[in-house]
């Protein structure tokens, strides 16, 4: 049976967030509210967890999912090649509406699904986010609905969809919105602007001018 918990209630939130980062090192799903919209969320070190999110989804393997963390620090364990200008993205726009495509260190022991020596990461602008990824460390994090249904604003949309398959719902009140996050790929020396999102491509060039942008 899934528990929500209410995290604009302190002492819900508490509880809450307690109950989720304890179900996350269980393996299982929770719920998180973020800066773009609702997401569901597993440890992103555990196979079975991430596992468990692609069928919750009804999402294959071919769309790997994206990891989410507390702090640019945590950069530093999960990604090699990291380039200057990937830096400058960093320090302009996280906590924020930006993922970046990076390679991954070759000794990390996950399984995101098929990512090709790579990983999409980005560092969300919302507290009870925040709180929990810094309590549990990286989480795979996608938005969270079933494949082909729009991305829910709130835990309510969340919940009717994906239901018991989540173990822990926060609730933190409607979303700022469903426009997703910019995705830049900085595996290579030009950044390349994959998705335009949150972020238009004049903002990304004020810190990035040579950004290009995929067909």
């Amino acid at each position: 049976m899934a528990r929500r918990y209410d995290c604009n209630d302190a002492t819900d939130r508490t509880t809450g967030l307690r109950e989720a980062a304890s179900a996350v090192r269980r393996g299982e799903l929770v719920v998180l509210p973020t800066d773009t919209v609702y997401g569901i969320g597993a440890d992103a070190f555990s196979s079975e967890g991430v596992a468990d999110l692609l069928d919750a989804k009804g999402r294959g393997r071919n769309m790997p999912t994206p990891v989410l963390i507390g702090s640019p620090n945590t950069l530093h364990g999960l990604v090699t090649d990291f380039s200057e200008q990937a830096w400058e993205l960093v320090d302009a726009f996280w906590p924020g509406a930006l993922t970046l495509v990076a390679k991954h260190q070759p000794s990390l022991q996950w399984d995101l699904g098929d990512t090709r020596g790579t990983v999409a990461v980005r560092m969300p602008l919302h507290p009870v986010a925040i709180e929990l990824l810094t309590e549990v460390g990286p989480m795979a994090v996608s938005s969270a609905n079933l494949t082909g249904h729009p991305s829910p604003e709130t835990c309510d949309s969340a919940q009717e969809m994906l239901g018991d398959s989540v173990s822990v719902y926060l609730d933190g009140g409607p979303t700022p919105g469903i426009v997703p996050s910019s995705i830049v790929d900085v595996t290579g020396k030009v950044p390349v602007l994959l998705r335009a999102g949150a972020l238009s491509v004049e903002e990304l060039r004020k810190v990035v001018p040579d950004l290009e942008v995929a067909n």
